[in-house]
């Protein structure tokens, strides 16, 4: 069982905005199918244009806020053993947002401020693909010295024994992510954080590489490793060889080694253990019951820390991802209806091996 607040989460709070778009849309604002990007000014317009040409959903979102209350859903009880911290503004969506956070029972702390209205992210769907503009608003104001650093907030960081970080709060506030990954290598914590987007490999590489000797679990998935590994200059394409480089980069606390894990959609999980490189298989899904892969990545580590949290083994951790991967697909957004039948799964899978241990070899008989 694990406590609550042992799951730390830090990032962009936001309100999804999802709808099933068309061709025509994302050339306008020249997005691509299946990208990940900051809104500029370019595309102020396109989130009234949204809500006015298509049928949209609200969900509350935002990359670590999603992995927190997956990871949460997927606990159950006690409640409150995710930890959320970002900056909302004092406005309708801010309340929305609080209001999502205390029914997914994650105990959001949330930095409220007047100057900038709560952030926004547009989902523009197509088929399988989804292309996601943020507009972070509020969520770009959080304050280290303001939020973070104060003592009724600070004993929260304490009192976790996991922290989750996504790339995409090296924009908003580097020293943050900074304080909260020295204390978890300084303390034996682990620290995990997710490249988020090839624009984070890119654009924020120099950041990403301050935070990196502090990281002790990194997700990704296989277009953001191939970025990753090209402004590296890892000079290979392999994602088993990009894995087992990063796993390489040099690190602070030593007690720990790096574990690396590579989503590849409905391709293998790669993870590195050890000295080795393993490839996981996803959960079987027929195409028609895939409804919106957006969350999915989010969803997979929410699922993956649930587990770690919980000091499951690596493996039960890649379970438990894929499981709620495979779940979120089925609905549009990072959403959540039933609850979790993955123990139920967990114990028939190990009935199963049991089984199969126990038949006799019949290649030998």
């Amino acid at each position: 069982m694990a406590s609550q607040n042992a799951l730390f989460g830090m990032g962009n709070p936001l309100l999804d905005i999802c709808a099933v778009v068309d061709k025509d849309f994302l050339d306008k604002y020249a997005l691509k199918p299946n990208d990940q990007i900051l809104a500029e000014d370019k595309h102020k317009a396109m989130f009234e244009e949204v809500v006015k040409k298509f049928k949209v959903e609200y969900h509350a979102g935002g990359a670590t806020q999603n992995s927190m209350k997956v990871a949460q859903w997927m606990i159950q009880k006690p409640p409150k053993v995710a930890t959320f911290f970002g900056c909302i503004g004092k406005d309708r969506f801010g309340e929305i947002l609080k209001e999502k956070a205390k029914e997914a029972h994650v105990d959001a702390r949330y930095y409220e401020q007047s100057v900038e209205p709560t952030g926004t992210c547009a989902a523009c769907i197509t088929g399988d693909n989804r292309s996601l503009v943020a507009n972070l608003a509020a969520a770009n104001c959080y304050k280290k010295e303001k939020h973070l650093d104060l003592e009724e907030n600070w004993k929260f960081v304490e009192k976790a024994k996991v922290f989750y970080i996504a790339g995409f709060f090296l924009t908003v506030s580097m020293e943050s992510i900074l304080k909260v990954a020295k204390h978890a290598s300084e303390n034996n914590k682990i620290f995990g954080m997710n490249l988020s987007a090839p624009f984070i490999c890119k654009d924020f590489k120099d950041s990403l590489l301050k935070v990196m000797p502090y990281v002790d679990v990194l997700f990704g998935n296989e277009t953001e490793a191939a970025t990753f590994a090209r402004e590296q200059g890892f000079e290979t394409e392999d994602i088993e060889e990009i894995a087992k480089k990063t796993q390489s980069l040099p690190k602070v606390n030593k007690k720990r080694q790096r574990i690396v894990v590579f989503t590849q959609g409905k391709e293998g999980t790669v993870m590195t253990k050890g000295d080795k490189v393993e490839t996981f298989p996803v959960l079987q899904i027929e195409e028609s019951k895939i409804v919106d892969t957006n969350g999915a990545g989010d969803a997979f580590v929410g699922g993956f820390l649930s587990e770690l949290v919980q000091d499951s083994p690596l493996e039960e951790c890649i379970r438990a991802g894929h499981y709620a991967a495979n779940v979120i697909i089925r609905h549009v957004g990072c959403t959540i209806a039933e609850k979790p039948d993955f123990q139920l799964l967990c114990l028939s899978f190990k009935i199963s091996q049991a089984h199969i241990m126990m038949e006799p070899c019949k290649h030998f008989t």
